[in-house]
């Protein structure tokens, strides 16, 4: 395979792909506000002084954090922290973290192939953060929270526990083929220690999400049900 094709390190069991957040607002959109009057929000971003326009560049700088396409140096380009890319449709988003700029395999800290959605914290000891076809990134807060729901879409990818989905039990039926893979993580570093637990099913899912869990992870999967 090529660059996109490079195995996951975080991978324990069979394929790892990370996905989406259906209970996420998707988007990186091109923004535009729907500008009613003359002033376009980067004209009304321009001018000194009052405090909407600056929560209105907060807001902005939040949104899109970095492009989904380049390589990125951390310190310099991008700030140490968690972002969020989402309505990654295609599969061809694929992200890396590296201790250098070598571009060898070990270099490699770690990486994925996203459809839909993707956590990812980029830590200060990184040297570079790579993206290709991705969607923006926007900065996350990972203690924050959100209104979680009792179901998410089998193919979705990663949710946030407490935010994006409430931890319970969930029931995922129908899978085939062995392509349903679930994962338990106690972060978005998506190194193998980031695995609390995870497998690869055929036919019926079953799977508690500890409150303690930081995120959940599912990919090829039939949507899943809380049950419990």
């Amino acid at each position: 395979m090529g660059v996109k094709g490079k195995v996951a390190l975080g991978a324990v069991v069979g394929v790892v792909v990370i996905g989406a957040v259906s209970a996420n607002t998707g988007g990186s959109g091109d923004g535009g506000g729907s500008g009613s009057g003359k002033d376009s929000p980067a004209s009304a971003e321009q001018k000194p002084g009052g405090k909407k326009d600056t929560g209105k560049a907060q807001a902005a700088e939040k949104k899109a954090a970095f492009e989904g396409d380049g390589d990125f140096q951390v310190g310099a380009d991008i700030k140490p922290g968690t972002y969020r890319t989402t309505g990654n449709s295609d599969g061809m988003c694929y992200w890396e973290r590296a201790k250098d700029a070598s571009g060898e395999t070990d270099s490699l800290l770690a990486n994925d192939n996203v459809t839909g959605t993707s956590y990812v914290t980029v830590k200060a000891t990184d040297k570079i953060f790579k993206s290709s076809d991705c969607n923006d990134w926007e900065a996350v807060d990972p203690k924050a929270k959100g209104s979680p729901a009792s179901k998410m879409a089998g193919d979705g990818g990663m949710f946030r526990v407490g935010a994006d989905i409430a931890p319970g039990t969930y029931k995922s039926t129908g899978n085939a083929d062995d392509s349903c893979y679930w994962e338990r993580a106690k972060d978005a570093d998506h190194s193998v220690d980031s695995i609390v637990a995870n497998n690869n099913v055929n036919g019926t899912a079953v799977v508690t999400i500890s409150a303690s869990d930081a995120y959940f992870k599912t990919s090829g999967c039939k949507d899943w049900k809380k049950t419990g």
